[in-house]
């Protein structure tokens, strides 16, 4: 078992930066593939980003790409989110989630086997 805790999340204005964490315990997440994603009021839950266990191979959404950085630290147990230039649009609870069984499936919500409760990030225009 792996559970996941998500914080840093906050109110900021438009083109300002928050940076999320995601403390995992239960479990070390070296084993494990990583990822956000994110659910905006009304809508589906989405992918924002994911790392491999090895933090070779990284995916972003495309709305996020050349703002958003992934990094984890597997000796700390953490996964980071650091959110740049962010947009009203990214208003949302982001999501940490982790892989540990099967094929991995970065944007694919449905392979994670463990999720944190989520952080809200507001952006206001």
């Amino acid at each position: 078992q792996v559970q996941l805790v998500e914080s840093g999340g906050g109110l900021v204005q438009a083109g300002g930066s928050l940076r999320l964490s995601c403390a995992a315990s239960g479990r070390t997440i070296s084993t494990c593939n990583m990822a956000w994603f994110r659910q905006a009021s009304g809508k589906e839950r989405e992918f924002v980003t994911a790392i491999s266990r090895s933090g070779i191979s990284i995916y972003y959404a495309d709305s996020v790409k050349g703002r958003f950085t992934i990094a984890r630290d597997n000796a700390k147990n953490t996964v980071y989110l650091q959110m740049n230039s962010l947009k009203p649009e990214d208003t949302a609870v982001h999501y940490c989630a982790a892989q540990s069984t099967g094929r991995w499936m970065p944007t694919r919500l449905e392979v994670y086997d463990y999720w944190g409760q989520g952080t809200q990030v507001t952006v206001s225009s």
